[in-house]
């Protein structure tokens, strides 16, 4: 699987991902945001399993089993770009709102705001076709949790 969703993102007009591997791309996309101020936290890993098995409903086994194949996909995949607009073609805009919450809620996990952490979700929310406005709203709604 892992295979077909990297020559999908490196092909020249990428395929609408599947749903299986959607799930895929938004949890190494979770992972990549957390990646993005080189302190991958023990915090910001059981946040992203936490969320992602809320998103998805999977139970441990699931979660766990999809996480190990993200951080592969992730560490493979192509740039942000590409593998940002392929979760946008396979994802409803209302889902793509609430991962944006998801993503704050991860940049936020340790209290900091790194600005490379800002620079990435401002990029991917922007290729994920969500407002500027949105996403102040997204990350209002996390700090107030």
């Amino acid at each position: 699987m892992l295979k077909n969703i990297l020559k999908m993102f490196n092909a020249e007009t990428p395929d609408i991902l599947e749903h299986s591997d959607a799930r895929l791309a938004i949890t190494a996309l979770m992972i990549r945001v957390a990646r993005s101020d080189n302190d991958f936290s023990e915090a910001e890993f059981l946040n992203i399993k936490k969320l992602a098995s809320q998103r998805f409903e999977l139970n441990i086994e699931e979660t766990d089993k999809l996480i190990e194949e993200a951080k592969a996909l992730e560490e493979q995949a192509p740039d942000t770009v590409r593998f940002t607009k392929s979760i946008k073609e396979a994802v409803a805009f209302e889902d793509r709102s609430a991962l944006v919450e998801d993503l704050w809620a991860i940049v936020l996990t340790d209290d900091y705001r790194d600005a490379n952490e800002d620079a990435l979700i401002r990029t991917v929310v922007s290729l994920l076709g969500v407002s500027d406005k949105e996403s102040a709203l997204a990350r209002q709604r996390v700090s107030l949790k």
